[in-house]
C-alpha cells in the first residue's frame, strides 16, 4: 500500500470546469487534500473560478478562447501543464469541475494501478450529489452505477497511468463528448486494461432539473455515439454502432414510417408505433428488475431510455450534418452556471 507522501509525489490531478461556483471550490479542495500536483482548467468562466483556484495554490490553465472548447482539449492541455510542472509525476486522476473526491479513493485507486502492470485506467462509483431533487438527477445516479471488474471504458473521473496515456496519444480534441470511452478504446488496443473498483470515487452534481436539460444531455449522447461508431465502428471493436442504431431505429425510423403511412391506415401506424415504443419501454424495465433496481427505479428508466431515443436521433444526425458539411462541432451543453442553477447549494 502506497503512502500519502508517495501518493502526493507521484499522483497529479486535473479538473475542467466552466462556471462551476460552489461546485468547482469543492472539486479543488477536496483534490488539494489529496495530492500536491492539482491543475485547474478554466474554459472562460465569468465567475469567480480561476481567482479561487489561484488562491489555493492550484495551478491554472486558461484555454484559448479562439478555438472551440471540448473537455478532450481541456484535459490533454491540463495534462500537459502538470506533467510541465512536475516531471516526476507517473498518474493522472481527471474529473469534472462539478465533481469531488470521496475520502480514501485515490488511495485505493493507485494501489490498484500500481498492483495490476497492464492497467491504464481505474474508476470507481460516481454518485449524484442531489438524487432526490429531480427525476432527472435520480437518473444521473443509477446511469453511474454500472458493474465493477475490468471494464471496457471509464467516465470523465478517472486514474490514468501517465505512460500510457502518452502511448496512445491522450485524448482525441476533436471529440466533444464520450472522449474517455474513446481513448480507452485505443488503451484497449495497445493491450492495456481498464477497471472499474467497489469504491466511493466522486460525488457529481448535474444539476438538473428541467426535461429540456435532460433532452440537450440525451442528444449529446446521441451526438457521442455517431462519432464513436464513426471512428471505431469497424470490427472487432465495433465501439457505438449498437447505441447508434437503436437510436437510429427507435428514434428516426420507426417514427418516420409510423407518420408517413398514417393516412393511409387512418392513424393505425402511429398507435402501432406507441404500442411498440411502450413494449420495449417494458422490456427495458424487466430488465433494470433483474439487476436489482426498484420498481419505482426500473419503471423511470423503462420511459425515459425510450423518450431519450428520439434526443439521441438528432444528436447522430446533427454529427452527420457536420462531418457531411464540414462544420466544426461545438459542444451541447445542458447545464448552466452554478449560480443560477439548484446545484448551488449552502451546505
Amino acid at each position: 500500500m502506497g503512502d500519502q507522501s508517495e501518493i502526493r509525489s507521484r499522483v497529479g490531478v486535473v479538473a475542467i470546469g466552466r462556471n462551476e461556483g460552489s461546485r468547482l471550490k469543492r472539486c479543488l479542495e477536496s483534490s488539494v487534500a489529496q495530492t500536491d500536483q492539482v491543475v485547474y482548467v478554466d474554459s472562460g468562466s465569468t465567475d469567480d473560478s480561476v481567482a479561487f483556484a489561484e488562491s489555493i495554490g492550484v495551478e491554472v490553465v486558461n484555454l484559448d478562447t479562439s478555438i472551440p472548447f471540448t473537455a478532450a482539449r481541456a484535459r490533454n492541455e491540463g495534462i500537459a501543464r502538470l506533467v510541465g510542472r512536475w516531471d516526476d509525476l507517473e498518474y493522472v486522476h481527471v474529473l469534472d469541475g462539478d465533481c469531488e473526491f470521496q475520502e480514501g479513493w485515490i488511495q485505493k485507486a493507485y494501489d490498484f494501478i500500481r498492483a495490476h502492470e497492464q492497467a491504464a485506467a481505474v474508476c470507481g462509483r460516481r454518485r449524484e450529489r442531489h438524487p432526490e431533487d429531480s427525476k432527472y438527477n435520480r437518473m444521473c445516479d443509477l446511469e453511474w452505477d454500472t458493474p465493477i471488474g475490468q471494464a471496457r471504458s471509464c467516465g470523465g473521473d478517472a486514474l490514468f497511468l501517465l505512460k500510457a496515456f502518452d502511448e496512445v496519444g491522450g485524448y482525441n480534441p476533436s471529440v466533444i463528448a464520450g472522449e474517455e470511452p474513446e481513448l480507452c478504446v485505443r488503451l484497449r488496443g495497445k493491450g492495456y486494461t481498464v477497471h472499474r473498483l467497489d469504491h466511493e470515487m466522486t460525488l457529481h452534481d448535474a444539476s438538473m432539473t428541467k426535461f429540456s436539460q435532460y433532452w440537450k444531455r440525451a442528444k449529446r449522447a446521441g451526438h457521442a455515439y455517431a462519432q464513436g461508431a464513426d471512428m471505431h465502428g469497424a470490427p472487432p471493436e465495433r465501439h457505438n454502432v449498437k447505441q447508434t442504431r437503436s437510436a437510429i431505429v427507435w428514434g428516426l425510423i420507426f417514427p418516420i414510417v409510423a407518420i408517413a403511412l398514417a393516412w393511409w391506415t387512418l392513424g393505425v401506424s402511429i398507435g402501432v408505433y406507441i404500442l411498440m415504443v411502450c413494449l420495449q419501454g417494458w422490456r427495458i424495465r424487466s430488465g433494470q428488475l433483474k439487476i436489482g433496481r426498484s420498481k419505482s427505479d426500473a419503471s423511470l428508466l423503462g420511459f425515459y431510455i425510450m423518450i431519450a431515443k428520439h434526443a439521441q436521433a438528432s444528436g447522430v444526425v446533427l454529427f452527420w450534418c457536420r462531418k457531411l458539411l464540414k462544420k466544426q462541432a461545438t459542444l451541447i451543453e445542458y447545464k448552466g452556471a452554478a449560480e443560477t442553477s439548484g446545484g448551488d447549494r449552502n451546505e
